[in-house]
């Protein structure tokens, strides 16, 4: 496992939780929006072992009671299946963060037990998909993990980081049309964090982030904003 970021302790990243965050090195897809550069890009100094990972969790058992993974993208790990399945087997509930490319592995984890939350990124409609992610993605990919999720009796949900370039009222509704009346959906006001991945990207205005989620809502069980 490529570990390079380690957050002790956060009430935030994981609902019902106190809990601590991990961070994977590298990612398949180049938003031009994403705010960890260094992870995304492989250029992170910061390097944890697993030993050292194992050795908080064994001392806060019984302090902590959940672990979010986060990246880059977990899913690009090739041990990621079985260093959840040591983290479960201590006893801490799992939450993934996930870009929804990689869904037989999403699948083999929900299936195995490992997963007791999952928050799925949807980039943008599936026209402006290839724009959003400057990647090669296939999009079938993304809706056979959005289907996964749908059908898989896990607590979830999905979300969408929102950008004045990339993103319009239409695109938030074609995405909210296609989770469906079960879901739960975010959309997330961008944030300039001084090292995106590229420059020129801007935020809506906040009346105009919630008139899309009031235009979304309408699509989805739920529809909230955050970081407004």
């Amino acid at each position: 496992m490529n570990i390079s970021g380690f957050q002790k302790l956060t009430l935030l990243d994981f609902p019902g939780h106190t809990a601590c965050t991990l961070f994977t090195l590298g990612c398949n897809m180049r938003c031009p929006f994403c705010h960890n550069t260094p992870l995304v890009k492989g250029t992170a100094e910061e390097k944890y072992s697993e030993e050292e990972i194992f050795s908080f969790l064994r001392k806060r058992q019984g302090l902590l009671d959940g672990v979010a993974i986060t990246g880059g993208e977990p899913l690009l790990q090739k041990d990621i299946i079985p260093f959840i399945k040591k983290i479960k087997e201590m006893g801490y509930a799992v939450k993934l963060d996930t870009n929804g490319s990689f869904p037989d592995i999403l699948g083999e984890l929900i299936k195995d037990g490992l997963l007791d939350y999952v928050a799925m990124d949807i980039k943008n409609s599936e026209e402006k998909y290839f724009l959003t992610c400057a990647c090669d993605i296939d999009f079938s990919d993304i809706s056979k993990s959005i289907e996964i999720l749908r059908t898989c009796g896990i607590d979830h949900e999905f979300r969408t980081t929102v950008t004045k370039e990339l993103h319009t009222k239409a695109d938030i509704i074609s995405i909210a049309k296609i989770l469906g009346k079960t879901e739960k959906y975010y959309l997330q006001q961008f944030k300039d964090s001084g090292d995106i991945l590229c420059e020129g990207i801007s935020s809506h205005s906040e009346e105009t982030l919630r008139d899309m989620a009031s235009a979304a809502a309408e699509f989805v069980f739920l529809c909230e904003t955050r970081g407004i």
